[in-house]
């Protein structure tokens, strides 16, 4: 019998690798999906062709489009400057619709591949506060993609899998290295220079250094 497939959700950084390693070690064939959609930093679609190699996904797509267009965030938008201090409420780095966009084109393909699943690195415990990674927000756009799939209307709908939302940054951290992430390859700062090397000063850079500190475990991130 042929492996039943899943979409993950692939931007380079620190989580989805980490959804990468557990939907190989659930058994699935892996189909990463990466965006090139007006970030910053363009080094972490590098790590995360590193990543889908290394891992022997079937197939890696990276999709164009820029959503620096609308502006509006600090992560597309140049004049909006990279916070570095933390900050109330919904901080800028937010950009608006992203999961939406992200996860509305993983269904589609997924429906062309015939993929069973679709793997999402959110986390609501250790984040920066975005609205679209929050539980409710997961649940909700699953009512939607049941509903405007012939897979959904069929009765054997994508199911979109969030195996690191309930868990702090330490605890996936623990896990992915169980698992034999190489976190040294990932990036997850908001403002990595050419090479990949982070700002240490970001709110991402935070999170993650703090995971690696709570799960004691050596930081492997390269540093400017």
């Amino acid at each position: 019998m042929s492996k039943q497939k899943a979409i993950i959700l692939l931007s380079g950084g620190l989580d989805s690798a980490t959804a990468l390693a557990i939907a190989k070690k659930q058994g699935y064939d892996c189909y990463s999906l990466s965006f090139n959609y007006g970030q910053r930093s363009q080094t972490e679609l590098d790590a995360a062709r590193k990543i889908a190699t290394v891992n022997a996904v079937i197939e890696h797509k990276i999709l164009d489009f820029n959503l620096g267009m609308f502006g509006g965030s600090a992560l597309t938008d140049d004049e909006i400057e990279i916070p570095e201090s933390l900050e109330e409420g919904i901080p800028v780095t937010y950009v608006p619709a992203r999961n939406t966009i992200f996860l509305s084109l993983a269904l589609g393909w997924a429906e062309v591949v015939d993929a069973k699943k679709i793997f999402l690195g959110v986390n609501s415990v250790d984040y920066s506060g975005y609205p679209d990674c929050r539980p409710e927000y997961i649940k909700a756009f699953q009512n939607m993609a049941d509903l405007a799939t012939k897979a959904g209307v069929e009765g054997h709908g994508v199911q979109i899998e969030t195996p690191l939302i309930d868990l702090t940054k330490s605890e996936i951290i623990q896990q992915g290295i169980a698992l034999g992430v190489d976190y040294g390859e990932t990036v997850s700062c908001y403002q990595a220079d050419g090479e990949g090397h982070a700002c240490a000063i970001c709110d991402s850079c935070r999170l993650r250094k703090k995971g690696f500190d709570d799960a004691g475990v050596e930081d492997p991130t390269r540093y400017q």
